[in-house]
């Protein structure tokens, strides 16, 4: 294991019949490092967990964390690991204080170590008020933090996140990225995997998965550079009937609806592909109110690798 490593894969590869959900993954993920696998559904982001969690055998290859391959000798390091799947295992009809407890027991935590360890996970996730409300009455960002707290109540050092903040308001998503981030000081290695092309921005670098396939791993700064060409963002009246019109006069997966802008990849010359968007549309009664290039997002990113 190289000096800090907590997560590696080595040609990682699991088949179901004829199906390949994952296909020689690589990659590393260093202690107090927050990695983000991101990718649509399908693109074997919860595949790969569930082998690194050793919760699935591999068909081929090698998940290994801790220094431990998962295949062999998952049970030396479970008790070192969080997992935190997308429908956490809680009980809705125990309290938020009760659900700890149990996953404090599960973990064998001697009971005057309970005490002091629960109070600060209930701290850490902002759940202290609503201690004695149920499970099953929380919002879904609240459940989020109680998963994410029963995940950690043991302290892990390598943690395990599937799609945590499916679903969550906006607000609770911020919430629950300021307390992932409060745990790399305490040298947590964090494997999250997301569809949220923006949340993968929190991250110190991030994975890209398509179909099973690792399209590319860098810093979310290092990713953008790759994009061939640019974005060019236009602003228009009607932005679905524009996306349509665009559609038609660029290359396929060339235009793509953000909001209510729409986003240009081009390869060719800004102007030039400005020029050519200005004259598909005006003849239409959508000549853009404006017309800027922008930095390319994650998303953008993505959205040429599939083109």
């Amino acid at each position: 294991m190289a000096q800090g490593e907590a997560i590696s894969t080595s040609a990682l590869q699991k088949r179901f019949g004829e199906v390949t959900a994952v296909e020689e993954l690589t990659l590393a993920v260093q202690a107090g490092e927050l990695f983000g696998l991101v990718g649509s559904d399908g693109a074997g982001k919860t595949t790969t967990l569930r082998m690194l969690a050793g919760i699935m055998d591999p068909s081929g290859g090698e998940a290994t964390v801790l220094g431990r391959n998962m295949a062999q000798r998952a049970e030396e390091v479970r008790g070192e690991i969080g997992y935190m799947s997308q429908r956490f295992g809680l009980y809705p009809d125990l309290t938020v204080l009760e659900n700890l407890r149990f996953y404090a027991d599960i973990h064998m935590i001697p009971g005057r170590e309970q005490g002091s360890r629960i109070d600060e996970l209930l701290g850490f996730s902002n759940l202290t008020p609503f201690k004695d409300r149920l499970a099953g009455k929380l919002s879904g960002g609240m459940k989020q933090k109680l998963g994410l707290a029963c995940a950690l109540v043991h302290r892990p050092r390598v943690l395990f996140l599937d799609e945590p903040t499916n679903g969550v308001d906006p607000v609770s998503r911020r919430d629950f990225w300021r307390i992932l981030h409060g745990l790399l000081g305490q040298g947590v290695a964090i494997l999250v995997a997301t569809a949220y092309l923006d949340e993968a921005e929190r991250c110190h670098r991030v994975g890209l998965m398509h179909r099973g396939r690792l399209l590319a791993c860098d810093t979310p700064k290092g990713l953008k550079k790759l994009m061939k060409g640019g974005v060019l963002e236009l602003t228009a009246a009607e932005p679905r009937r524009a996306v349509r019109l665009l559609s038609g006069a660029f290359p396929s997966g060339s235009v793509a609806l953000f909001g209510e802008k729409v986003h240009l990849y081009f390869d060719e010359d800004p102007e030039q592909a400005r020029e050519r968007a200005v004259a598909t549309l005006k003849p239409e009664g959508l000549e853009p109110s404006r017309v800027r290039q922008v930095e390319p997002t994650l998303e953008d990113l993505f959205v040429s690798f599939l083109r």
